[in-house]
């Protein structure tokens, strides 16, 4: 990617390049040790409004089965016990609100799903990294709770694992796809 365009010249769709998106996430052991890991397959798609940025939006849907943390038997558990990808194979996003904080910086709201709970997420901070001949490329991160959306396998997991996780993001999304 090359020199950042003004905000108002990237009006228009955008689809999320899978090749060079990633959809990560770190959670803590109660041990002190970290856990990261990412999603392989999702599909997305932004819409940016530069006159009116509060008009933009984005979704996404991520398929739950992708989970990869590097492990094999710690993702079958994560798939099956944590995220039971069997009856709930998608995690969603829709975004309800993005507001501009100043410059490239933005706060988006939205509505996360994860094994068919729904939850309002705020305070996302986002901000616009990069622009290029109609590509444009997002960060960013938010720390949610696990345990709202029943993301969890027993008690003893519920004392081990952190209840928070980091979800962060590096998104690169291409006009007209």
């Amino acid at each position: 990617m090359t020199a950042m365009s003004t905000f108002t010249e990237l009006t228009g769709d955008y689809q999320l390049d899978n090749a060079r998106t990633t959809l990560g996430f770190i959670a803590r052991h109660t041990m002190s040790s970290r856990v990261t890991g990412h999603f392989d397959e999702f599909e997305g798609r932004v819409h940016l409004d530069g006159a009116e940025p509060s008009k933009s939006s984005v979704r996404f849907t991520v398929r739950a089965a992708s989970i990869d943390t590097g492990n094999l038997r710690r993702d079958e558990q994560l798939r099956g016990a944590f995220l039971d990808v069997e009856s709930h194979p998608a995690i969603t996003f829709a975004s309800t609100g993005i507001r501009q904080l100043g410059g490239t910086r933005f706060e988006v709201a939205g509505d996360l799903t994860i094994r068919g709970v729904t939850n309002a997420v705020r305070g996302i901070v986002v901000e616009l990294v990069d622009t290029a001949a109609s590509r444009v490329a997002f960060a960013g991160s938010v720390t949610i709770d696990r345990h709202q959306w029943g993301v969890n396998q027993n008690f003893a997991t519920r004392l081990m694992v952190s209840s928070k996780v980091i979800l962060r993001f590096a998104v690169e999304a291409a006009a007209g796809r």
